[in-house]
């Protein structure tokens, strides 16, 4: 696979990794541009596989930076709803075919993304901290996830819903995305078949990259108005989300 890609799918593909460290440098809510990115140059559901090694990287230096601040009574109550969306997920996407799967991707994109800007918008923060609304995030979490990387935007509304302080926030999500997307792993290689050795060397392609987002991100928050930069990001990926359902 590796061998196959042209001087703009590889080009992509390192973009996607820049972004990735980037988003897990600090910069809020530009991840979801990864998943477009990525449809375009592999397909809907190959790309998930090439993502998720990509996403564990990242992972594991935000654990590494802010594991002491993890507040684990707060994830316990998410991760079981989370993996029960992730089987749901791994199941759907068994039998759905490569064209109900990618429609299925650019919607919870568009969704994923109107959530997010409806969140930053709306005049009261407040949101339901109910152990049904904990159960339906998870499990709409969990789903996401599988399908489409795109856990982040329920996860991160149930945890503001905990009023978790910054680093504790923080280092709460990077331990859950680390723990489920580790979980995922079995599911692609062994259900789906979207992670094997050639896509493996796909994604060690982007890790470079994913360093050097992660260490340019403190320096482009310093000097970018971050929420422009969100704006922008925001925008393009809605158009990326509705050229993937239309294409």
């Amino acid at each position: 696979m590796l061998s196959d890609l042209n001087f703009t799918q590889l080009s992509f593909l390192c973009l996607a990794g820049f972004i990735l460290g980037l988003s897990k440098s600090g910069i809020k809510g530009i991840s979801i541009i990864i998943v477009a990115i990525l449809v375009f140059v592999f397909g809907a559901k190959t790309s998930t596989g090439i993502l998720l090694p990509m996403l564990i990287v990242g992972d594991i230096f935000a654990v590494i930076y802010y594991h002491r601040h993890a507040q684990w009574k707060y994830m316990w109550k998410l991760l079981p709803a989370m993996v029960v969306g992730v089987v749901l997920g791994t199941w759907v996407g068994d039998i759905v075919p490569e064209e109900v799967f990618r429609k299925s991707m650019a919607g919870i994109i568009l969704l994923s993304l109107i959530m997010m800007i409806w969140w930053e918008n709306r005049a009261s923060k407040r949101v339901p901290d109910s152990a049904a609304f904990g159960g339906v995030m998870g499990l709409t979490a969990g789903f996401t996830t599988m399908v489409g990387n795109l856990a982040g935007s329920f996860a991160n509304l149930y945890f503001l819903a905990m009023k978790l302080p910054k680093n504790a926030f923080i280092g709460t999500t990077a331990w859950l995305f680390l723990i489920i997307n580790v979980f995922k792993v079995p599911f692609h290689i062994f259900s789906w078949e979207t992670i094997n050795l050639d896509s493996i060397w796909v994604s060690l392609v982007s890790v470079p990259f994913i360093f050097i987002g992660l260490f340019s991100g403190v320096k482009i928050l310093k000097r970018v108005n971050e929420k422009h930069f969100r704006n922008f990001i925001f925008l393009a990926t809605g158009v990326g989300a509705i050229l993937i359902f239309f294409t």
